[in-house]
């Protein structure tokens, strides 16, 4: 995506993947962060967390420029995801050329995350996202409880020196999440003052004067720092893909609209040519309303009319992609993916046949998902009842979401 098409954005956030994971030791699969975790690398599998949350506008990955090969072939390309950058020589520098990359598009808020925590949760990004204020930093972190030794080593051996109070110990851990322009300010300061070397951003903003406010982390959200780290990544997939039983819901919706006297109907977001036109307070795209009110069903959220009633002027003669687009809002706002998206239309006429790919292709368009997860089929009334007489179209949709916990 090119910065003159990125929508307008609230919350952006920053991947930081350009580190070389010298701890990690050699190995022909590449840096850490294009490891595998399960059937996905590190990487894919944060990008998730921030591509399917809904509190998201804008994703920005830094990487390292001898990783692009590794970077195309692992990530795929999604709606809210920028055009990789390339990281500098330090995690502080990466960062700095993430913030200058969305400086086009001067989001208010801004999340800075590892690349190597690829289990951050929708929750915690939720939490970090809603603490931010001006003049703050946000930092989510886990008190320490372990008991906390200060040592040295001479040739051969580590002397324990000294045990440290863990009262009042923290672990930082990322997302931290900023008001941008007051980040990119910071990052600027410090730059200024040659500082290069902080190994997060809170003390970046802690150096301009920011106040830092922790919010809880989680134990699950580890950064993947050693092949031990990886080792333990894969087993805790595992078994998350065992105990995990999915939240997986399906709503039904059913419309219908009589024909009377007009040129053309609306079917799907579609304009066919017709010598009739469906009769409503909207459009009367009765595909569309059937598939909001499945939607709407999955999620437990009422019907198309108690969001748009049709009593409210508002609503006279708006075309109803809107209707199916709020819905999909509602979806995601609730943690949800919609996972396929089922219409049969029940009419007579026009045919559907010669329509029916561009009905798919609007569907995807409004709901922002993948065409072969939207099935558009129809089917006559065999001349039977008011719909076979060619009085109205109905339509009967189903949709299935799956909620991320």
């Amino acid at each position: 995506m090119k910065p003159d098409q990125l929508p307008a954005t609230k919350n952006a956030v920053v991947i930081v993947a350009a580190g070389r994971g010298s701890r990690m030791g050699t190995s022909d699969d590449g840096p850490k962060q294009y490891r595998s975790i399960g059937s996905h690398c590190v990487l894919q599998q944060t990008l998730s967390a921030f591509n399917t949350s809904p509190l998201i506008d804008l994703v920005q990955v830094v990487i390292h420029r001898d990783d692009l090969d590794l970077y195309n072939e692992f990530v795929f390309e999604h709606s809210k995801l920028a055009m990789p950058v390339f990281g500098g020589a330090t995690r502080q520098q990466s960062v700095y050329l993430g913030l200058q990359a969305l400086n086009d598009v001067k989001p208010e808020n801004v999340l800075i995350h590892d690349a190597a925590r690829p289990f951050v949760s929708p929750k915690l990004i939720s939490n970090v996202l809603e603490a931010i204020e001006p003049s703050i930093c946000v930092l989510p972190a886990i008190a320490v409880s372990e008991t906390v030794k200060k040592a040295k080593a001479d040739a051969n051996t580590t002397w324990v020196t000294d045990t440290v109070s863990r009262d009042n110990l923290y672990l930082a851990q990322t997302p931290q999440g900023f008001v941008f322009k007051e980040i990119m300010a910071a990052h600027e300061y410090a730059a200024s003052h040659d500082k290069h070397e902080f190994t997060d951003d809170a003390a970046i903003g802690e150096f301009s004067d920011m106040s830092v406010k922790l919010v809880q982390g989680t134990r699950e959200n580890i950064k993947i720092t050693t092949s031990e780290d990886l080792d333990f990544a894969n087993n805790m997939n595992d078994l998350n893909h065992i105990l995990k039983v999915p939240d997986i819901r399906t709503g039904n919706g059913y419309d219908v609209h009589r024909l009377v006297e007009g040129k053309a109907v609306i079917l799907c977001g579609v304009e066919i040519p017709f010598n009739k036109k469906l009769d409503g307070h909207s459009d009367a795209d009765v595909g569309l309303h059937a598939l909001t009110d499945a939607l709407l069903g999955a999620i437990g959220d009422g019907d198309i009319g108690s969001h748009f009633p049709p009593s409210d002027p508002e609503w006279r003669g708006a075309a109803s992609d809107q209707f199916l687009a709020h819905a999909c809002k509602l979806v995601r706002a609730r943690h949800g993916i919609i996972t396929h998206m089922d219409v049969t239309l029940i009419c007579e006429m026009p045919k559907i046949g010669p329509h029916r790919e561009k009905m798919r292709a609007q569907i995807a368009q409004i709901c922002d998902v993948e065409i072969d997860r939207i099935s558009v089929k129809a089917t006559t009334n065999e001349t039977i009842g008011s719909i076979g007489r060619g009085e109205g179209i109905a339509v009967i949709a189903t949709a299935t979401v799956v909620i991320q916990t």
